[in-house]
């Protein structure tokens, strides 16, 4: 029997290992460790360009070689832990059936967002600093969670980067509506936002930026930003659907705008049912 352990492959072990310490994993860790993963994941970006820089120089680099290797390593094992905690919910196996949504997104939704406190995805988009009715003044406590936004925008990064996949649903979204705000941003539709973002921010006469809204347009970048936030929002909608179902055993009620006669358009959710 010892010969026989000693024999099964060391990754084969490690993975076993951390499957096993993901199942103890509490929604605080999981928060931790999806923090700590793109902290140390940048850590290793820039060994790695360190490490391009001192071979283009024809200088050594083998102890920048070594931190680069075994921070990526380190970075792998986090990775494993949390794509086992993901994969422990049928929320989290849903959402990483998404094309663009691996399993440190998908633990860091599921550790940041009680279904329980959110009967609606407005609950959701609230709480990760997505409903532009929410104001945030000096002196006041934030009214959203920063590091679920911070998520959440880099869910919104990944479907713009896998928008041209022919398998990608939420990328594709982005595109559509991207040409859907330019066509308005073209007619003069946007002009009230882009006054009111004169009024409310300091930008400089000198910049592209208030050459647009200046001229009563939003510039590139915003437009590109609308999109993208459009098509997260959308993408939280299905995981608010999917997350209610599972633990109420029912679908959850409509947001209030798909109650209106205007706005009774609905989006299924992908890859489910």
């Amino acid at each position: 029997m010892l010969e026989e352990i000693t024999t099964l492959d060391p990754l084969e072990l490690l993975i076993a290992d951390l499957r096993r310490a993901a199942a103890t994993l509490t929604p605080s860790e999981v928060r931790y460790l999806v923090d700590y993963y793109y902290e140390i994941q940048e850590g290793r970006k820039r060994a790695d360009n360190q490490m391009r820089d001192l071979l283009g120089a024809g200088e050594p680099h083998q102890v920048i070689q070594w931190l680069s290797k075994n921070t990526g390593r380190f970075e792998g094992n986090i990775k494993l832990a949390l794509g086992a905690f993901s994969q422990a919910s049928p929320v989290g196996v849903w959402a990483e059936s998404i094309v663009g949504i691996g399993p440190i997104i998908s633990a860091g939704l599921l550790a940041h967002i009680d279904i329980e406190k959110a009967p609606t995805v407005g609950h959701i988009w609230r709480f990760a600093g997505l409903d532009p009715t929410d104001e945030w003044n000096k002196g006041e406590k934030r009214p959203w969670n920063a590091r679920l936004k911070v998520l959440c925008w880099k869910v919104g990064e990944s479907f713009v980067k896998v928008s041209g996949n022919p398998q990608d649903f939420y990328g594709h979204l982005y595109l559509e509506r991207k040409v859907y705000e330019q066509k308005r941003n073209d007619a003069g539709e946007l002009a009230e936002q882009a006054a009111e973002k004169l009024r409310r921010f300091k930008i400089g006469k000198d910049t592209e930026a208030f050459t647009w809204y200046s001229q009563g347009k939003l510039p590139p970048a915003h437009i590109h930003a609308r999109a993208k936030r459009w098509a997260v929002k959308l993408f939280l909608a299905g995981w608010q659907h999917v997350a209610y179902e599972v633990k109420f055993g029912k679908c959850p009620p409509k947001p209030y705008i798909l109650t209106q006669p205007t706005h009774s358009h609905e989006i299924a959710v992908p890859n489910w049912h």
